[in-house]
């Protein structure tokens, strides 16, 4: 991998040290374009729905690609929430299995969600992650969470407060035994390393596109396992979900026989080529390659946090493209780091460093000069949970 080409596709790597992939993957030049090109097309001939709707569904292709899926099992959302959202709506939770479970893991969005059919009748449990030492410790907590009353099981992947990566099949064995339902947050993950629905017992994957698949904001993806799609209707639709979108029909609701019955209305047209061309990227460098790239950079921050014996909040866990420093006042070092033209984030007392296969040693070099001027900022000592 040439990593001097791949860096001068991304500008605000020519004047930024940009570790905030977690956040908002950086913008390529071919991201940008594909922006430019909506905007050129508006410009010139208006309205381009044919083109938009044959793009859309070159996304879906790509995306189904990216995860080793059927385009026919994946949908195409405009956020993870209404993912969600819509898989929420087609669930009974009236009868005898009526558990939830999730984690102290997760995004507020996803456990939200689930949180607010209590009033439909779901029993929703959290499991208490955040005092694990490691993911066999995190694994042993869902054997007495999960039991033969449990409908569901939402998991995130990687956690987006310190990149703590749960073993997802682990997880899922536990969850099969009681015959649960797995869905699987990996907006975290996705991107960062090769993913295989095959390789992963899950019937629910979700995802974006602005964080490590470097596209932009205003549409995501739901990949749901074809045996398991014409068991669930959902309540909420529109005309991008039904079986004939040209039909224009106010007769009824005939919902799609794939994944796409999961959709809704238009789609935020002006962002499907942005996120194509992020794809496009991914597969030009190779996901392994990629992953090879995240996992020596990652190495490098662990090495040299703990050379100053700074807590790292991500532990001895697996994690994904992320590690996360314990703060005194992590607001005011994001803040300090900014100040150099050092791009980081921030949460739950934890600096999140998070580099994607665009970021070089010296990125990290950089990094913690600047965090060296700033050690009282950073907790020292030893936290074997990570915590």
């Amino acid at each position: 991998m040439d990593i001097d080409s791949i860096r001068s596709q991304f500008p605000i790597l020519h004047n930024k040290t940009y570790l905030n992939s977690c956040s908002y993957g950086a913008l390529a030049v071919s991201v940008r374009r594909a922006m430019e090109q909506y905007l050129d097309d508006r410009d010139t001939q208006g309205a381009c729905w044919e083109q938009w709707v044959g793009d859309l569904e070159s996304l879906r292709a790509e995306t189904a690609s990216l995860l080793g899926a059927g385009p026919q099992e994946i949908a195409l959302v405009p956020t993870l929430s209404a993912a969600v959202n819509a898989l929420a709506s087609c669930l009974d939770f009236t009868g005898e299995r009526s558990r939830v479970v999730v984690t102290s893991h997760d995004f507020p969005t996803t456990a939200q969600i689930w949180h607010a059919q209590k009033r439909r009748g779901a029993q929703v449990h959290c499991v208490e992650l955040d005092d694990c030492a490691n993911a066999d410790d995190a694994t042993a907590r869902f054997v007495d969470a999960i039991d033969d009353k449990t409908l569901l099981v939402a998991i995130p992947w990687v956690c987006y407060r310190h990149g703590r990566r749960l073993d997802v099949n682990a997880i899922a064995r536990i969850a099969r035994a009681h015959g649960a339902m797995v869905v699987l947050d990996g907006y975290q993950a996705i991107g960062t390393f090769p993913v295989g629905v095959t390789t992963i017992d899950v019937d629910v994957l979700l995802g974006g596109y602005l964080k490590y698949l470097m596209g932009t904001a205003g549409l995501g993806f739901m990949y749901v396992k074809a045996d398991l799609v014409p068991q669930l209707l959902p309540t909420t639709s529109g005309w991008f979900a039904q079986e004939d979108v040209a039909a224009m029909s106010i007769a009824g609701n005939v919902p799609a026989n794939s994944a796409r019955r999961f959709e809704a209305g238009t789609p935020d047209v002006s962002a499907i080529n942005p996120c194509r061309a992020g794809l496009a990227i991914l597969r030009e460098v190779g996901m392994q390659a990629v992953e090879a790239q995240n996992i020596a950079i990652t190495d490098a921050i662990k090495r040299e946090a703990a050379a100053r014996g700074w807590i790292s909040a991500t532990g001895d866990w697996p994690h994904g493209a992320m590690i996360a420093l314990r703060s005194t006042d992590m607001n005011t070092l994001v803040q300090r780091l900014a100040e150099v033209d050092i791009v980081v984030s921030c949460r739950d007392g934890n600096l999140r460093i998070s580099p994607h296969f665009y970021n070089s040693v010296e990125d990290i070099e950089a990094l913690f000069a600047a965090l060296d001027s700033h050690g009282e900022l950073l907790v020292p000592g030893s936290d074997p949970s990570g915590g």
